[in-house]
């Protein structure tokens, strides 16, 4: 795939997701690429695997997804008001459709009759079901706790800037895309300088997954560099901000890593006197899965006072 295309869509894309809460137009997402409004949508649709709208949809709900299980402060109507939804009615007919249950139901879901399973648009072929997105509480006052014999443990730290070099997984959170990137990462960082004992790697995850389908999650692989370190095309320099960060220790399966991620969202964040800050969740490596056979990291959300 051409690199330039590749870019001149990544900031297309980055240009929705800076604008999901207002009015988004066609023409104005095509300007933000370079290409002319005849071609451009054509592309995006070819590069992405949806038409923009279709995208700009998706994520306005997932997001809004997110918020009504762990924002329970916000009422359904600033939920919806947040996502660009002109009305309530209206958000709860595209909620109802895209996931198969109202936003009630994904907010209180002990209440679903006859424990039902939607199915995230036809087209995704993603089922889906509130109780998924509800871990099992967290009592422990120190906030250690365990799941399938599991031991986590939580803390705040303070992290420098840190500035990395990156690549992306071509097909979100399946498992042979993610291991592919980090595959040419480690040998990118191994060919200058950076022996694999010595590289800190954190991985990006932007979404949900029991929320967005697989395939369409954006995930980003990064190992830390130093400024003298030139990044060349189709890696990418970037930063991992200063700030205060909550840090979940993990060691386990990697299938039960995700009990931990929301947990981490939804009983902690509520008790801890922060909330998330705009940036996307990291995880960072601490052993190889495939050598060892079980996944140890930590997992990094940047806070901000509430």
């Amino acid at each position: 795939m051409n690199k330039k295309y590749k870019a001149r869509i990544a900031r297309a894309v980055q240009y929705i997701e800076s604008n999901l809460a207002n009015k988004i137009s066609l023409a104005d997402v095509a300007s933000v690429s370079h290409f002319s409004d005849y071609h451009f949508h054509r592309i995006f649709t070819g590069m992405v695997g949806e038409t923009v709208n279709d995208y700009i949809v998706r994520r306005r709900l997932e997001c809004a997804a997110n918020l009504l299980i762990f924002r329970t402060e916000l009422s359904v109507t600033q939920i919806a008001l947040e996502n660009g939804f002109s009305s309530t009615a209206n958000f709860s007919k595209a909620i109802k459709r895209h996931f198969g249950f109202s936003p009630s139901e994904i907010r209180n879901p002990d209440k679903i009759k006859n424990s039902k399973i939607g199915k995230i648009s036809s087209k995704y072929g993603k089922e889906f079901s509130p109780l998924d997105l509800y871990p099992a509480r967290i009592t422990n006052e120190v906030m250690n706790y365990n799941i399938k014999d599991t031991k986590m443990n939580v803390e705040v730290r303070e992290l420098d800037c840190l500035r990395v070099c990156t690549l992306a997984s071509e097909r979100g959170y399946e498992l042979d895309a993610i291991y592919s990137a980090w595959d040419r990462l480690i040998d990118w960082a191994t060919n200058h300088g950076i022996q694999q004992d010595e590289q800190k790697r954190f991985a990006l995850a932007f979404d949900n997954p029991t929320v967005t389908p697989i395939d369409k999650c954006r995930y980003t692989a990064s190992i830390v560099i130093g400024d003298e370190v030139s990044v060349q095309s189709p890696f990418i320099s970037s930063e991992i901000p200063k700030g205060k960060y909550a840090v979940l220790y993990y060691k386990g399966a990697p299938e039960d890593a995700i009990q931990a991620q929301l947990s981490l969202y939804s009983n902690w964040l509520p008790e801890s006197g922060f909330e998330p800050d705009d940036f996307p969740m990291m995880e960072r490596y601490l052993n190889d899965v495939r050598a060892d056979g079980y996944l140890e990291m930590e997992i990094h959300v940047k806070l901000k006072v509430l």
